[in-house]
């Protein structure tokens, strides 16, 4: 079996992985680079092979830099058929068409053609197919996959490719378990090779408890000194994981309620995923059955609209702003942005990832000028950041995920990617160090051969 990293490698970003065999050819994901100064070139240039030979493409979940260049695919050949969760397949349809809405725009500022357009989409969502965890699905009649959670987001899978001679993993993103929402990354125990990823390859988030503690006091700042409270969410897993907080908060007493605003029509379509799916946690669907809704409280407000987005201004402060995008790359969270950068009873709160190049990296960089919208703005705003409420494994349970594969002495190799190069270096070095495991950091359109 050849493998080809075709994406992921030296970022974080544009996961895709082409796999060859005599008889099989089919692909691991297909996601937009994002951040970087390459990444419009990546994301619009010809595919390295031909979209049309594939007969799958399986995708782990449903974040852009896994699955936004899926509709490109189709428009440049691809007729096969598309795998994963049902919850990434319903959360992808939502994530593409707000895509879809931010690259015309795109197109149309440039001058230039899109990408790709709503038929190209369409036409992916009409081959796509889902498979449950723990069900067997034949590619051939050798080959076979397998998917588990991976407890990321919701819907998110590592993919096991198994045929007679031995199993490649494909991680996906490995999930900061315990979740508040999502159960525990299941183990990988029997794998020859894994591919995996090191977003905190090197380096480890704060507890669980401090990170409670650290949004709390921001919230209670907030009210003591009549502030604004920005906080940047990813509309997937990271706004409704705020929301949990918040509910316990509110609705417990343990903070005075104040108005709450969740300004992104994207984060309001997937948190009603969230509310009816049967593969969260059992303590939190315990809660649900119970009765409490808990990713609604009172003064929680879901600004659908973009007039009731702008009419947010008009609420007096204390308040606080949640709103898309996670990394201030797009979406509304800009405008609330440029409207206070520059405010110093304002607050900046980075509760996710910041890729190299973003306007979140470069406020979390401590930069006393950033620009919005073409215009130069003083940093008066206080920016802070929380990283316990990162989606992702830390360079400590990446270290333990590999330990455990590692314990019946099969696993061959380990292949590290999508972190920033510093991230991958270090914990390609961490596995071989500690536990003399065979690990690399591929570099781009690098060919390998597994024995599978």
């Amino acid at each position: 079996m050849k493998l080809t990293f075709y994406g992921g490698t030296g970022s974080v970003t544009g996961a895709n992985y082409l796999v060859e065999t005599d008889s099989l050819k089919f692909a691991v994901d297909c996601g937009m680079m994002q951040g970087s100064p390459t990444a419009e070139s990546f994301n619009r240039d010809p595919f390295l092979y031909d979209p049309s030979t594939l007969q799958y493409l399986l995708v782990t979940h449903a974040h852009i830099d896994h699955i936004g260049r899926i509709p490109k695919l189709v428009k440049d050949g691809f007729n096969g058929k598309i795998i994963s969760t049902p919850e990434t397949k319903e959360i992808a349809g939502f994530l593409l068409e707000d895509s879809l809405r931010i690259i015309d725009a795109d197109s149309r500022k440039k001058g230039v053609l899109p990408m790709w357009e709503r038929k190209d989409m369409e036409k992916a969502m009409s081959l796509w197919q889902t498979l449950e965890y723990h069900t067997e699905f034949s590619l051939n009649n050798d080959i076979s996959i397998y998917m588990k959670d991976s407890g990321h987001i919701l819907g998110s899978a590592m993919i096991e490719v198994k045929s007679s001679k031995g199993k490649i993993v494909f991680t996906g993103d490995l999930g900061n378990s315990p979740s508040l929402l999502l159960n525990d990354t299941e183990e990988i125990t029997d794998a020859d090779y894994i591919v995996m990823e090191s977003v905190y390859g090197d380096r480890n988030h704060e507890p669980k408890d401090v990170r409670k503690e650290k949004l709390k006091q921001a919230i209670l700042d907030t009210i003591k000194n009549k502030k604004v409270l920005i906080i940047p969410a990813f509309s997937l897993e990271r706004s409704q994981m705020i929301l949990y907080e918040m509910n316990d908060f509110f609705e417990n007493g343990i903070i005075p309620q104040i108005p709450v605003f969740m300004d992104s029509p994207l984060a309001s379509k997937i948190t009603k995923v969230y509310e009816e799916s049967k593969n969260l946690k059992q303590s939190v669907l315990d809660e649900m059955k119970a009765g409490d809704d808990v990713f609604k409280f009172p003064k929680l407000k879901f600004t659908v609209k973009a007039d009731e987005s702008e009419r947010i201004d008009n609420t007096p402060n204390p308040k606080i702003i949640i709103a898309g995008s996670g990394m201030s790359t797009g979406g509304r969270i800009i405008h609330h942005e440029k409207d206070n950068v520059a405010n110093k009873d304002a607050t900046i709160l980075l509760v996710g990832y910041q890729s190299v190049g973003t306007l979140g990296r470069k406020l979390q960089d401590g930069l006393k000028e950033v620009q919005i919208y073409g215009e130069n703005i003083k940093v008066k705003a206080r920016v802070d950041t929380i990283t316990g409420y990162s989606s992702h494994k830390d360079s400590d349970h990446l270290t333990a995920f590999v330990e455990k594969a590692a314990e019946q002495e099969k696993l061959k190799k380990v292949f590290v990617v999508m972190g920033e190069p510093k991230s991958s270096l270090f914990l390609v070095q961490r596995l071989r160090d500690e536990l003399n495991v065979s690990a690399v950091n591929p570099e781009y359109k690098q060919e390998v051969e597994v024995e599978i």
